[in-house]
């Protein structure tokens, strides 16, 4: 085949690309190889199989009436913005595809608009001709649903049925339940999502190692003295990453653990899959029903042969159940270490009507806990979860946050931040003024729920959103929880006849009022930022070291020492969590001289706050008040 000969160029200038024109034609005389790998080529193939060339078979020969119908549709193909049906599933390389546009339906001849598709990159659907809005779309790059009409984060261009993603998509409609799973070495007492997803899981939890500096130092001083040795600890937290880091560093000191998800959102499957391919009794999964989350729970604390003596809970289920349920076994426990502040109230309900046996430690008014988990995790996490379920613009929105406590604190400071007009509600006058003092306005829910954007609940309390708030929200108001407890925002009573709810995307739905109305509620009320996106895996670290310590100090500790009541870990624990993350930031302390330390009153290397010491969020008297907010 003869090419075409070259154009003669004018001394000085630059030879000019041919326009679309000029490369139809040339295609049309056979200027260009009919099945070279050159994009022009490329979109000139409609009716050429790609698979069949790779097959070696040799493509029918065209006469000039075919390669007419080719020219004219490699010219359709460049002024539509590269649009065309392949009739098979096949991807191609991104580099082969348009670059504005470039949008195909498979399966059927087809042929949609490349305008109705996503403005920048590829979209498509496959198996069925289904078209998606393009900001469902991925925002970089190519973006596509397989299988399932099911959407995956842009980030998981080429890795369709191998990516991570499992962790917040329904790839299959079988319970785990249902399911009879066993890991490589024939384990099988789990259950979780899908086993064959543990090589992400671990890689994920390879990255949390990286980010827990803290937690990880823990377990390089403790492996070797294995100070956990003979603690078989029942487990009930959100399973993530950085909660699979703390269980391998809890084994690491010498435990056996049985865990189970305090969230039915929350759980990474790919992380549980991990966990179970390693070996550990894990039974969670992301979607839970309700049924599935106690029977969880119910598997996580009976096993044939095994028995807990420490619980590390999140939320107080799991120490709930044992309580009501297992009475027998509940009173053979040497210690608890509970996070929440929802379970931290439960417990001192329980202390003070004189029925805890066990002694208890609030870990979540550790100094540590409220000062950076709290503040600085909540501080980032809220954000993305808002950013990547309703992609709302902050800058002049109206937000009202109820509760400013830590939570809340660092969720103000976030918003207020993007140019969000930032309102709070308060019951507490001493949180009141450090809001009015950082500029909020203090209002009542009712005074501006009229006109608000985005309500955040940050209180821990009941009801802080009732139905009467949900009834004259305006429409398009997003609603969520930041706090722990998903009994904030009253969502049974939207759950009515009248109202209808339709789910938008994972985790977000559209509550329908009869009248046209619309809101927007992220995660059913639950916990947003661990149901919709991630939280700081550092930050994670400083709150997972002190859960440990607080498990060593109650499983070692001589009898006598801890009482049947509720404690708090002492300053010097909190103190020695916060040394072993400095390294990462190359702090050095400055060390006290003899006569510093008598002036002060205090040991050269600490504890450097008392006992009685808590943070600003924490040094309120009743432990039910100081959460709410109205």
């Amino acid at each position: 085949m003869m090419m075409a000969s070259a154009e003669k160029v004018p001394t000085g200038k630059r030879k000019s690309r041919p326009c679309k024109k000029r490369l139809s034609e040339r295609l049309s005389r056979g200027s260009y190889p009919l099945f070279s790998f050159s994009p022009s080529a490329f979109y000139s193939r409609q009716q050429i199989s790609f698979m069949d060339e790779r097959r070696g078979k040799t493509p029918p020969k065209r006469s000039s009436r075919s390669r007419r119908s080719v020219s004219q549709s490699s010219t359709d193909s460049y002024s539509s913005g590269c649009s065309w049906a392949t009739n098979k599933t096949y991807l191609f390389p991104s580099e082969l595809l348009g670059r504005r546009g470039c949008s195909w339906a498979t399966n059927k001849t087809y042929l949609f608009p490349s305008e109705l598709l996503g403005r920048r990159g590829c979209s498509w659907a496959i198996n069925k001709t289904y078209l998606f809005p393009s900001e469902l779309l991925g925002r970089r790059g190519c973006s596509w649903a397989t299988n399932k009409t099911y959407l995956f984060p842009s980030e998981l261009l080429w890795a369709v049925h191998a990516s991570y993603s499992g962790s917040s998509s329904d790839e299959d409609d079988v319970s785990p339940r249902e399911k009879h799973q066993t890991n490589a070495k024939g384990f099988s007492d789990f259950c979780v999502k899908n086993i064959r997803q543990a090589a992400f899981g671990r890689r994920e939890i390879e990255i949390a190692e990286q980010e827990m500096p803290g937690l990880m130092a823990l377990r390089k001083r403790a492996s070797g003295d294995t100070p956990l040795k003979g603690a078989k600890i029942a487990g009930c937290t959100h399973l993530t990453a950085q909660a699979a880091v703390l269980i391998e560093t809890l084994v690491a000191c010498g435990a056996s653990v049985r865990w189970c998800a305090c969230n039915i959102y929350s759980t990474q499957n790919e992380v549980a899959a991990a966990l179970a391919e390693a070996g550990y009794p894990i039974f969670a999964w992301r979607g839970e029903t309700e049924d599935d989350f106690w029977w969880c729970i119910e598997k996580s604390i009976s096993s044939e042969g095994w028995q807990p003596n420490m619980i590390l809970d999140d939320g107080g289920d799991l120490t709930h159940v044992m309580y009501k349920k297992h009475p027998h076994m509940f009173g053979m426990i040497k210690g608890i270490v509970e996070e929440s502040v929802t379970g931290v109230h439960r417990l001192y309900q329980l202390s003070k009507s004189a029925k805890l046996t066990v002694p208890a430690m609030n870990v979540n008014d550790s100094v540590t806990k409220q000062k950076f988990d709290n503040l600085y995790s909540c501080r980032e996490s809220v954000l993305d979860a808002l950013k990547r379920t309703t992609d709302i613009m902050f800058g002049g929105k109206h937000v009202v946050v109820c509760g400013y406590g830590e939570v809340g604190k660092g969720c103000c400071s976030a918003l207020r931040g993007l140019g969000a007009i930032v309102c709070v509600t308060e019951i507490d006058p001493i949180c009141a003024l450090q809001a009015s003092m950082e500029g909020f306005k203090v209002v009542t829910l009712t005074e501006v729920i009229r006109q608000v954007d985005v309500v955040i609940t940050a209180s821990g309390n009941k009801n802080v959103v009732t139905r009467d708030h949900l009834d004259r929200m305006k429409t398009g108001c997003v609603v969520c929880n930041m706090g722990h407890s998903n009994t904030e925002i009253d969502v049974d009573s939207l759950r009515t006849p009248e109202l209808t709810w339709e789910k938008v995307r994972s985790q977000v739905d559209h509550v329908l009022w009869p009248d046209g109305k619309r809101i927007i509620l992220l995660a059913e009320g639950r916990l947003v930022n661990l149901s919709c996106s991630s939280v700081p895996s550092f930050v994670v670290s400083i709150t997972a070291a002190t859960q440990a310590l607080a498990l060593i100090e109650l499983f070692n500790a001589p009898a006598g020492r801890y009482k049947q009541d509720v404690y708090l870990l002492p300053k010097k624990m909190d103190e020695y969590v916060a040394s072993l993350h400095l390294p990462a930031f190359d702090a050095h302390l400055t060390e006290l001289s003899d006569e510093q330390a008598r002036y002060l009153g205090i040991g050269k290397a600490g504890p450097f706050k008392p006992n009685y010491y808590r943070s600003a969020a924490s040094a309120k008297s009743s432990h039910v008040s100081r959460w709410g907010s109205t």
